[in-house]
Parts: structure tokens; C-alpha cells; sequence
């Protein structure tokens, strides 16, 4: 499956983030996901927008408000406006399972994105497992290894 993966993302040019994102959204969508309602699609994601990954995070988190604003200028996804719900961790792992259950129980976003960095996403997965929910995860080589 990865080696296929792989293989359409060097075909078609798009970078390994954009293709998951997308099928994450398709995902979504193909859930059944009332197009009608006029409720924001809200995506949830941690960052460390103070410690260590502060630069980073504050340059991700740019570039997300620019996709989510070139969305929303375009009509939304499937007519709904797309609404970022983020909490700076910090850059301190221990309080990313807080952050992720908040985003998942009392936000009750759509949609998880990160966190950033494999310390952050380690410590968020089994969270994000429990509630049977799946992220995108940047930069977080060998963060699944400690789910079994």
C-alpha cells in the first residue's frame, strides 16, 4: 500500500501532506456529511505555537489560516465554511492528550490535524485511537510505534 502511495504521489506531484489531507476530507465527505447545513467544518489541530517549536508552528499555522481562507473565499467545502479550532501545547507532549480529547469531546470537531513532531503526535495518538478518530500528522516519523 505505501509503495503504491508512493508511486501516485511522485506521478501526480502533489506532496504527501496535500494527498492525505484530501483523502481525509473525501473521507469525510463520503460519510454523509449534510452539504445543507450551514454549521462551519471545523478542524481541530494542536501546535506548539510557544517552546521549542514555536517557529515552525507559527508557520504551519499561517499557512493553514491561508488555505482555510482560500477555501471560504471560494465557497467552502461542499457550501460549508471551514473553521480552524487550535491550542498552542506549547511544545510540551504531555499536553496534547488534554488538548485532543477537548478537541474531540467538547469542540466536537470534524476533522484532527497534527500535532507537530513525533513527541507531540506520540503522545496525542492514543487519544485520537480511543475516540476512533484518525489525524494528519506532520513530521512524526515512528509516532505509530507506540500504539500496540
Amino acid at each position: 500500500m505505501v509503495a503504491i502511495l508512493s508511486a501516485f504521489i511522485r506521478r501526480t506531484g502533489l506532496s504527501g501532506f496535500a494527498l492525505v489531507l484530501a483523502f481525509s476530507f473525501a473521507a469525510f465527505f463520503a460519510g454523509g456529511a449534510n452539504a445543507d447545513a450551514p454549521a462551519p467544518i471545523r478542524v481541530g489541530f494542536s501546535l506548539g505555537l510557544t517552546g521549542g517549536n514555536a517557529p515552525n508552528g507559527k508557520q504551519l499555522l499561517q499557512a493553514l489560516e491561508l488555505w482555510r481562507d482560500d477555501v471560504n473565499a471560494k465557497g467552502g467545502l461542499l457550501g460549508r465554511p471551514v473553521e480552524l479550532v487550535y491550542y498552542d501545547d506549547q511544545t510540551m507532549p504531555p499536553n496534547d492528550p488534554g488538548i485532543y480529547t477537548k478537541l474531540i469531546e467538547v469542540d466536537k470537531v470534524d476533522l484532527l490535524l497534527g500535532p507537530y513532531g513525533t513527541n507531540q503526535i506520540a503522545a496525542a495518538l492514543p487519544v485520537i485511537a480511543d475516540h476512533q478518530m484518525t489525524t494528519v500528522g506532520m513530521l512524526g516519523t515512528g509516532a505509530n510505534r507506540n500504539l500496540h
